[in-house]
């Protein structure tokens, strides 16, 4: 059991890092590339990434074949409407402001889960939880910067990602509930390149034929974006078929990806160093985390 408890910190401790790092990448990939297609073929590329990690071909098709409604319908739900939502969101508001909507993913998948779930309640314990943990998001998005006055095209960036959350918490419950009958990679790898397919496929009615013309900085956010996709989600499936592991839980790992994505920003931006309240909305997340796993009850 110790040995699983660990496994299950680092996967979800390794989604979380990598998750963190998109935001640079998206903004680089969205200044090269419309939202649709940039989804699209982030995860056609993430798919076809996994397909030699998912075992023998042959068991990969026959997998295909027999979880085909399953896979497609997670296709359409976890990349085609997801990602779509997700890219197009996020290219019309400032990263703070975007950091500080998926700090609410906790919570939206808590609420969604309650109402969804029969064994996975909003009790008092996460509900104090989750409003630590977006409380040391707050402090530490301050602390980097002054969030922009928001105005008619950030309004609608935050209404995409919040429909983007709560379509994230419907496909980890989806997942959660199929665990067991399919490998996770395979599972990961089919639903992500057959969603990157069709959104490539949309994008060209509504953002016309894309541009060829790429230059070295955005293949290789392409190149990365497509490599934390196909990792970042595998590690979450494997986590979501884990036995008494309760999606609404998993996500409050969620947390710790603003941590990471400030952190990153002192290493790598010059002139972005960590200040007093962000260290300690760091500390306050840190916190929220350490009580909600004690094994004693609040």
């Amino acid at each position: 059991m110790i040995v699983k408890k660990s496994s299950v910190i680092i996967k979800a401790l390794a989604a979380s890092l990598l998750w963190s790092t998109s935001f640079v990448g998206l903004k680089i990939g969205l200044s090269h590339a419309d939202p649709f297609f940039l989804a699209g073929i982030r995860c056609f590329f993430a798919g076809i990434i996994l397909i030699p990690f998912s075992g023998h071909i042959r068991i990969y098709l026959i997998n295909l074949q027999q979880h085909r409604r399953f896979i497609f319908g997670l296709a359409i739900l976890q990349t085609v409407l997801m990602y779509g939502l997700y890219n197009s969101g996020i290219n019309l508001i400032p990263g703070s402001i975007a950091a500080l909507i998926f700090g609410t993913s906790p919570l939206i998948t808590a609420i969604v889960t309650h109402i969804h779930v029969n064994d996975d309640k909003l009790s008092r314990k996460k509900f104090f939880t989750i409003f630590m943990g977006i409380a040391g998001i707050i402090f530490i998005i301050s602390g980097r910067q002054i969030l922009e006055s928001v105005g008619i095209a950030d309004f609608i960036g935050i209404l995409l990602l919040i429909l983007t959350l709560i379509v994230s918490a419907y496909s980890s419950i989806l997942v959660s509930r199929y665990s067991g009958k399919i490998n996770p990679i395979i599972l990961n790898s089919s639903q992500l390149w057959i969603g990157g397919l069709i959104l490539m496929i949309i994008s060209i009615p509504v953002e016309g034929i894309p541009d060829n013309s790429w230059d070295l900085e955005f293949i290789l956010a392409l190149a990365w974006l497509s490599f934390l996709t196909a990792t970042a989600f595998s590690l979450w499936y494997s986590l979501l078929k884990t036995p008494n592991i309760k999606v609404s839980e998993l996500e409050i790992w969620k947390f710790l990806i603003p941590v990471f994505g400030a952190v990153l920003s002192w290493i790598i931006l010059p002139g972005d160093a960590p200040t007093f309240i962000s260290i300690f909305g760091m500390i306050v997340i840190a916190s929220s985390i350490i009580i909600y796993f004690m094994p004693r009850k609040f």
